[in-house]
């Protein structure tokens, strides 16, 4: 028996639905001519309300169904897919999340919606089309039967055949052929199954669709009967079991497990609630740090069995989790999706024409990631709308189309994705940021500044240059917190702009937070992890260059310069230092610098823990590890530590 609720399925099941219709509405205001989006749009509401009512959703069902009928209307050419159509839509699917999500709402918020939705179909009428000939009506045999569990998961079967009813002419029987004698049935299982022959112009998919909250664990069987159905639906009946042995094709084209991919969904997707992965993943972690100690206590070992399982383990492990990383990766459409939507709304309040187009939606991220980044990518997009283009106007005053355009990308690059939002607009005014941030006291007066700098400026905490306060921006609230955010996902943000040609705002995010590659090192006594896909190359610091480039602390690398940090001086290290130091070169998004370390120890599969209060208020560390034997190792953050190394006053970070 299954121990999942059944009402969060329907909701999980909803959400789809709902980020679909969203989807297909967005589609049909590009394009509101599109006729298999505006049947995709109606199919979805009608899955929406049929399932809400068989999962006791009678209030989401109520509202669905106006929404279905009105979209009905469209499909039959009624009254067009206009954009107060579609805006009326999109605001009621809001509503219907609430309504499915059992979230509180304003009570007088369906009234008004309804009263949009009203508006923008009669209002929006189209002469009556020509006489059409009406799609041919269709017989069907639907036989079903639902696990055995159904109703114990709050499946309710008459809902499900209301379905049927509202199709078209239908004759129901019920199949007792499975139900076992009393002393042997168990009260809360479900023993029937059903047949129904209906009579409709729906194609198939929409049959299909009555079923889809159940489809993975029942049996469905469709088929179309060959014969028109009189207007006697028990000889419609008759000649659906008829059709069943003259025309055994079609019953094999509905064989059980054909609807929706019925049965062998199984073998092609699972549903996994998140936090199974979550603990899955923490007990990869655990395995990987178990894996680390047998791994040490084998190499002061003169077992040779006992190297051999150490290494085979090791495999093992490193394969797991490996696994564990590609089942929590899921592409970063998902997060993409969700701002059309956004867009759309902001072109609406700004009164903008935006075109947003979308790159590497293929590109893959942990889950985990992807759930953090989108509240900052929702101010980037934000902010390039309402501060970076200019209105139509405007636009076409310097000779740009009257169209701005927001780009979204994506692109792996080593253990990284970067992510960029550019826009066409205006670009960054230099000359106001600077102006504004001596108004703060954020920089003097005349004070030098790099162009990188200057731009860094934006994101100091309550800096905004724009004129007014608006419902989207200008209060100074956002670009701090994106930040904020970026760097504690343990990456980046740059921004570069060109003014009068737009803005670009590229961020670097790692893969995923749960369990790394590093390079253990030593500085003193303390051993900390410098994360490998920073890593570039390893050499070593002799005496006679120590001594030479202890003023100007750099080292030339095949005819370069490559500045490098003391880690000793930077965390206060008071023992001497080895006789051959290394240098670490690690590159950040803007230049190559070396961490001078006393010893490196070796690879490491670093699993990530939390910082204390304190260690995460330094912001040199992005976490720590649990080493072989049982010690503690802080994860360096490498841009984060070489921006504190170049400051004019390093202090010690940790002892």
């Amino acid at each position: 028996m299954s121990d999942q609720d059944p009402i969060e399925t329907f909701r999980l099941e909803a959400r789809e639905l709902l980020e679909q219709i969203e989807t297909d509405l967005l589609t049909l205001a590009d394009d509101a001519a599109d006729r298999e989006t505006i049947d995709s749009v109606f199919r979805g509401l009608h899955t929406l309300k049929g399932s809400g009512a068989m999962f006791g959703f009678d209030d989401l069902a109520a509202f669905t169904h106006h929404c279905e009928t009105a979209f009905d209307r469209v499909r039959k050419g009624q009254a067009p897919a206009s954009p107060a159509l579609i805006s009326a839509v999109l605001a009621a699917r809001d509503h219907m999340r609430a309504l499915a999500e059992g979230l509180a709402f304003d009570p007088g918020v369906e009234a008004r919606l309804l009263e949009d939705l009203r508006r923008s179909v009669e209002g929006a009428e189209t002469a009556p089309p020509a006489p059409a000939a009406p799609p041919a009506a269709k017989s069907w045999r639907v036989r079903f039967a639902l696990p055995a569990d159904a109703l114990v998961n709050g499946v309710r079967p008459l809902p499900l055949l209301d379905e049927f009813r509202a199709l078209g002419p239908c004759l129901v029987k019920a199949i007792t052929d499975k139900v076992p004698p009393l002393s042997e049935l168990t009260p809360t299982a479900c023993h029937l199954a059903w047949e129904v022959v209906v009579t409709t112009a729906e194609p198939r998919s929409v049959i299909e669709d009555i079923f889809i909250f159940v489809a993975d664990d029942m049996e469905l069987e469709i088929a179309e009967i060959d014969e028109p159905a009189s207007a006697k639906l028990v000889e419609a009946a008759e000649a659906a079991e008829a059709a069943e042995t003259a025309a055994p094709k079609a019953a094999n084209d509905a064989a059980p497990g054909d609807a929706k991919g019925g049965a062998n969904r199984n073998f092609e997707t699972v549903r996994v609630p998140a936090e199974r992965l979550d603990e899955l993943m923490d007990r990869v972690g655990e395995l990987v740090i178990a894996q680390s100690r047998l791994k040490q206590i084998a190499a002061t070992s003169a077992d040779v069995a006992l190297r051999a399982v150490a290494e085979e383990i090791e495999r093992l492990a490193s394969e797991m989790r490996e696994t564990m990383m590609i089942v929590r990766m899921v592409p970063i459409s998902q997060l993409f999706g969700r701002f059309k939507r956004l867009i759309h709304d902001l072109a609406r309040d700004t009164g903008k024409q935006i075109v947003f187009t979308t790159e590497g939606e293929t590109t893959e991220l942990d889950k985990t990631v992807i759930e953090r980044l989108a509240d900052p990518l929702v101010h980037l997009i934000r902010n390039a709308a309402d501060h970076g283009l200019e209105p139509p106007e405007q636009r076409e005053a310097v000779g740009k189309s009257r169209e701005g355009t927001v780009h979204l990308s994506a692109r792996q690059a080593g253990a990284e994705v970067i992510i960029t939002i550019a826009d066409d607009g205006r670009g960054v005014d230099r000359a106001r940021v600077r102006a504004k941030a001596e108004e703060n006291g954020l920089i003097t007066p005349g004070q030098a500044l790099s162009d990188t700098e200057l731009l860094q400026l934006i994101f100091a905490p309550g800096f905004s240059t724009a004129a007014a306060v608006t419902n989207l921006s200008g209060r100074g609230v956002g670009m701090d917190v994106v930040k904020k955010t970026i760097e504690g996902l343990g990456g980046s943000i740059a921004l570069t702009s060109e003014m009068g040609r737009g803005a670009t705002i590229s961020l670097r995010i790692p893969l995923t937070l749960a369990i790394i590659d590093g390079l253990l090192v030593r500085v003193g006594q303390g051993r900390y992890i410098i994360p490998l896909a920073s890593v570039d190359e390893c050499v070593e610091l002799s005496p006679a260059q120590d001594t030479r480039s202890t003023a100007r602390s750099f080292i030339t690398l095949r005819d370069r310069l490559v500045p490098f940090l003391r880690l000793r001086e930077l965390f206060a290290v008071a023992d001497a230092a080895d006789r051959h130091q290394k240098i670490v070169v690690v590159s950040t998004s803007e230049e190559r610098v070396g961490l001078v370390v006393d010893q490196i120890l070796g690879d490491h599969q670093t699993v990530i823990k939390p910082l204390s209060d304190f260690h995460a208020s330094i912001g040199a560390f992005s976490g720590a590890t649990i080493l072989g034997d049982g010690g503690v190792a802080l994860i360096l953050e490498v841009p984060s530590l070489v921006s504190l190394g170049q400051s004019d006053a390093p202090r010690a970070l940790a002892g």
